[in-house]
């Protein structure tokens, strides 16, 4: 069998993929051009995300977009400048705001993030790595009962993936958690989640992990793929060749022109991703929470409280926008009326957003290249189980989820 692989991208998936990789007898070299962990899965809201298997695309989005996207106090933005790049893309996206795809992706979904904790924890146990993930439960905060009700489609879609969520209503919302508004009167609880308390060291603590275990890691920039007979025999970097019997692709929305290389024009944009962390609060949630009116998570974590949301498209330029900065401190600022902190650290970066929602995971064609990116919400929740699934495929281990809703090639 052949044993010398090469993953690129050092983020949660390409960490984990290496991992298993290594653990199975490869020889895996890790490359990034950035120091592990610090790209996307640096800035994501903390939480191993379980039930998180319905899509944005969900029936009678086509009607409501245009006047979210009016609306100053919802959490979606466009630099309008960029729409004409974006709409081509967009079109695709909100061709699957039905209710059969939802429903497919859904599914498909759920085989990557219904079993995150334990993914996490067997990725982990016995190493230092584990001290990262904590267990919890994941509460979704809704104004009254009627705003839970409205979300009942999305609710309806978790319960066929298992999850079934407590209801806390009236003061027992803020006896379980004391940092919440009053405005907020329904909590729906859901057992069995985590979180992680800093995903940057986390993923950094596993890349260490590969390379105690024999594994190698390369700062350098992928460049091209050398197929020249059929099959990839090398990967061409900016720190030179190296060669390969496989090679696995985990560069999140970076991957588009190296899928390129391989003939495969990828329907994906990068959705920009914000996070404010607050440092030193005088108050933390109990457990992590998503705020369903703000469309925004907040989860304690070591170096203070993570408040993570807002969707703005506009391409990959670094200069973050003030107005979904200014939206989520106000939102915060609502739902956490007495929150005070020392100091405040802006985030911006770049969730793949894959045109179906759902991720690439497998072998391109027969080139030996597999892909593994294009988690949109789910990266952190669903890194380890897509690691897992893609060394297996490289291993030649049987698995039992059917594999075609992920296939690189629905896009060729």
């Amino acid at each position: 069998m052949s044993k010398r692989t090469i993953v690129v991208g050092a983020g949660i998936v390409g960490a984990a993929t290496a991992l298993w990789l290594q653990r199975g007898g490869h020889d895996v070299t890790l490359i990034d051009k950035g120091e592990p962990g610090m790209g996307t899965s640096y800035g994501n809201g903390c939480i191993l995300a379980s039930c998180s298997v319905a899509p944005v695309t969900a029936p009678g989005l086509t009607a409501k977009g245009p006047k979210l996207l009016l609306d100053p106090n919802f959490p979606l933005f466009v630099r309008w400048g960029y729409l004409p790049k974006l709409l081509p893309w967009l079109m695709k996206y909100m061709s699957h705001a039905n209710d059969a795809d939802t429903r497919r992706i859904a599914e498909g979904l759920t085989h990557i993030v219904g079993d995150s904790v334990e993914q996490h924890q067997a990725l982990t146990r016995g190493t230092p790595a584990e001290k990262w993930i904590q267990t919890s439960d994941y509460n979704f905060a809704y104004a009254d009962r009627a705003a839970f009700e409205a979300d009942a489609y999305t609710w309806e879609l978790r319960r066929k993936a298992g999850f079934v969520p407590e209801l806390i209503e009236g003061g027992a919302v803020q006896e379980m958690e004391p940092i919440l508004s009053k405005d907020i009167k329904l909590l729906a609880n859901n057992k069995n989640h985590g979180y992680i308390l800093n995903p940057a060291n986390y993923v950094k603590d596993l890349v260490a992990l590969l390379t105690e275990m024999g594994g190698t890691f390369v700062q350098a920039e992928v460049k091209d793929f050398d197929l020249s007979g059929g099959k990839i025999s090398a990967v061409e970097t900016t720190q030179g060749r190296f060669d390969c019997d496989q090679a696995v692709l985990a560069t999140g929305v970076w991957s588009k022109p190296l899928m390129g290389k391989l003939g495969i024009n990828v329907p994906i944009e990068a959705e920009r991703g914000y996070h404010i962390v607050f440092r030193n609060p005088n108050q933390m949630p109990n457990s992590p929470m998503m705020l369903a009116a703000g469309k925004f998570v907040a989860a304690p974590m070591d170096q203070g409280l993570r408040c993570a949301g807002v969707v703005e498209f506009g391409g990959m330029t670094e200069t973050p926008s003030r107005a979904p900065l200014a939206l989520l401190r106000k939102k915060v600022k609502e739902f956490f009326p007495s929150l005070t902190a020392s100091e405040e650290d802006e985030w911006l970066g770049f969730r793949p957003a894959p045109s179906d929602s759902l991720p690439l995971i497998g072998e391109v064609g027969q080139s030996g290249v597999y892909a593994a990116f294009g988690h949109h919400h789910i990266g952190l929740t669903g890194g380890p189980k897509t690691g897992r699934m893609v060394a297996d495929m490289i291993l030649g281990r049987t698995t039992n989820i059917d594999m075609r809703p992920y296939e690189p090639g629905r896009f060729a």
